[in-house]
């Protein structure tokens, strides 16, 4: 009985550490309009430890992003985009964040509900 437990916990441990994976891809939407913003949101992804890799495309508005999921998440990867002033699909920049940027990055449209308060 007591064998059985430890390799019960043995597969276990093993599982869990394969769950994270060292070079995962992923990708997801950035609000933004310009070569400008594409420098500033990919120093913001590059900046969050276990990011190795960001590309954001302006027409589709698409970041690519290769993680170390055992050092970060999408999550602090899209906070640091919103705390420059880009707008993900989870996460809303602050209004000083958002006119922190270039006049010509602002690409929100003001006569439109974007879901935020105000």
């Amino acid at each position: 009985m007591k064998k059985e437990l430890i390799a019960v916990f043995a597969l276990l441990i093993t599982t869990v550490s394969f769950a994270q994976e060292k070079n995962k891809k992923m990708k997801f939407d950035v609000n933004g309009k310009c070569a400008m913003c594409k420098e500033r949101i990919e120093k913001a992804a590059l900046n969050v430890k276990g990011v190795k890799y960001a590309s954001w495309d302006i027409p589709t508005h698409q970041l690519s992003v290769i993680l170390d999921e055992r050092k970060t998440n999408p999550m602090k990867i899209k906070t640091a985009i919103v705390a420059v002033g880009h707008d993900t699909k989870e996460l809303k920049a602050t209004d000083e964040a958002y006119h922190s940027v270039h006049p010509c990055c602002l690409y929100r449209d003001d006569n439109s509900d974007d879901g935020a308060t105000h």
